[in-house]
């Protein structure tokens, strides 16, 4: 248990001198950080730990890590932290994840919010258009596709003005984007799926312009049980 115990303060040592250089400036996108061996002798820890926490920043979607001795190995940084509820959810997220049912559930409440303030307020979808194009490129991957997707619910959020649903939602875009994509595995065939979702995408975007947030409620509901249902994840109830 001791160890154990050891273990975990050593990576968030690591962790913690990590985000502190991002949040002070001395690291910032495009850095690369110094190699596992150095960050281990420079902090006093094992490689081990280094190692998990550059595991925790990559899902955390604050750096890149690439194997191998060529210029493009080693780990990037290549975003900054967004703010403390966004990046405490993210830590959340990567140190022990959440459950599927939970998120979903979450998604649904706080989703539901953001297309109804969006539909009943001052509307500025031109971020969510900007990427509504960009998800009909050719040769998109499912999983350039699907970040796409997400990035896309995470514009709708910022655009509806609630920076708390905004940050709630940048925390658990990882996990969000994590359990789509495994989903994807299951749907045979992901043309037609992709297809579905852009006509969705695009029928809840129309639906928040034209002001009819009933319906915007409904389709966005629609939306995010529909898929989990696809992929055979989850059915979450509509909230009474």
């Amino acid at each position: 248990m001791a160890d154990a115990a050891q273990t975990t303060r050593a990576w968030r040592v690591v962790l913690e001198h990590i985000e502190r250089d991002l949040l002070d400036g001395r690291l910032g996108p495009g850095d690369r950080l110094p190699s596992e061996r150095d960050l281990a002798a420079d902090l006093g820890v094992g490689r081990s730990s280094v190692r998990e926490a550059l595991r925790v920043l990559e899902v955390m979607g604050l750096i890149r890590t690439a194997t191998g001795s060529g210029p493009q190995s080693g780990a990037i940084v290549i975003a900054t932290p967004s703010g403390g509820l966004a990046a405490l959810l993210r830590l959340q997220v990567a140190a022990q994840g959440f459950a599927l049912g939970d998120v979903v559930r979450t998604r649904l409440v706080l989703e539901d919010s953001v297309v109804t303030d969006l539909a009943s307020g001052t509307r500025d979808t031109s971020a969510a258009h900007r990427l509504l194009d960009a998800m009909d490129a050719d040769g998109l991957t499912t999983a350039e596709f699907l970040a796409l997707d997400a990035q896309l619910h995470l514009a709708l959020a910022e655009a509806g003005g609630n920076t708390v649903i905004a940050a709630m939602m940048a925390g658990l875009r990882t996990s969000i984007e994590s359990y789509v994509l495994a989903g994807s595995a299951a749907i045979d065939d992901w043309d037609a799926m992709a297809t579905r979702l852009r006509s969705e995408h695009r029928a809840l975007i129309a639906a928040i312009d034209e002001g009819a947030a009933d319906a915007a409620r409904d389709l966005v509901h629609d939306h995010i049980t529909g898929y989990y249902t696809a992929a055979g994840l989850t059915f979450a109830h509509r909230p009474h």
